[in-house]
Order: structure tokens, then sequence, then C-alpha cells
């Protein structure tokens, strides 16, 4: 994903001015929806590193709009924060949690604090699939030049690892067993 990844606001309209004044800040581009159904679409064109979305849309709703990101390869680890304008309902923290929301903010926000949750999630995000494609080129690198299959890693030194003998010998060759 190139850096210029998108912010995605998904609110009602009058909602989406207030965010994006408190995100413009972080110099990454903005996108915008006002329904579910049309997040949904702009997740699936791609570039979105990270998802604000209010948890209570008409018709396609926020966690309906979490539970479809998540059944797909492609949108599965965009970070989530989700906002709802009501008071904390454990249900809905329950619900969101559980789809593997990264936050769940009541709004009115505060600016400076939803400023440094994205920051995080979009620079924790970035960085994993840096990592991710840095993997795969390895991956390829290493495929393209034959090398030989993967040695299994060595045990960890905490972990108990029977003594190994070498092949043939016996407890009492090794002073094991002096019987």
């Amino acid at each position: 994903m190139p850096p210029t990844a998108r912010i995605l606001l998904v609110d009602h309209e009058d909602t989406l001015y207030a965010l994006e004044s408190a995100l413009a800040p972080l110099g990454h581009p903005l996108g915008r929806a006002t329904s579910g159904d049309e997040a949904l679409k702009q997740l699936l064109r791609g570039n979105v590193g990270v998802l604000l979305l209010d948890a209570h849309m008409p018709g396609t709703g926020g966690l309906d709009v979490v539970r479809w990101m998540r059944r797909l390869e492609q949108t599965r680890h965009i970070p989530v924060v989700l906002l709802t304008g009501f008071a904390r309902d454990h249900r809905l923290g329950a619900a969101a949690y559980r789809l593997g929301v990264a936050d769940l903010v009541t709004t009115p926000v505060d600016p400076w604090a939803l400023r440094t949750k994205v920051r995080h999630l979009y620079d924790t995000h970035q960085r994993g699939l840096a990592l991710e494609a840095e993997a795969r080129a390895l991956r390829a690198r290493l495929d393209a030049a034959g090398a030989p299959a993967a040695r299994p890693a060595p045990p960890l030194p905490h972990a108990h690892v029977p003594p190994v003998h070498p092949p043939g010998a016996h407890t009492a060759e090794l002073g094991g067993d002096r019987t």
C-alpha cells in the first residue's frame, strides 16, 4: 500500500466536516462516505489506511460494514475506529471489539485525542503492510535463487530438549549407565 493511503471517514454530512477538520493536520488524504454501502465500495477500491465509521448509519450500519470487511482478505486488517453519538452501550462495545474494532469513540470527539489515535493506527498499519511486502520480496528472492527448503527453527532456550545421542550409541557407551 502506498504511503498515500486514505483515512476514510464515514458519517453524516454535518459530522464529516468536523472529522475532516480534526484530522487534516495529519497530512494524509481523507476520503468520505455518507453511507455504509458507499464505504464498502470505497474499501473495495483499496488504498484505505484507517476507517472512522459511525456505528449508527442508516441502511448498512457500522457493525455490518465491519462484518463485511472482516470477511475479505483485502480489508480484513484495516484498523477501524467506531464512532457513536450515544452514551457507552456495553452491547455495542462488546460486538465491536469481537469484530476487531480498534476503538469505540463517543462523539463529540476531542480532536487532539482522535488525531493521536488515528496517527498511531495509520502508522502501525502502514508498517505492518511494509513488513509483509518485504517478507514477500525476500521469499520471492529465495525461491528465485533456488534456496533449499527452510530448516526448522532451533528450539527456544527455555524449551526442554532431550539430549541427542549419536546414531548407534548406547547409553552405557556414553557413560550414562554403568551397571
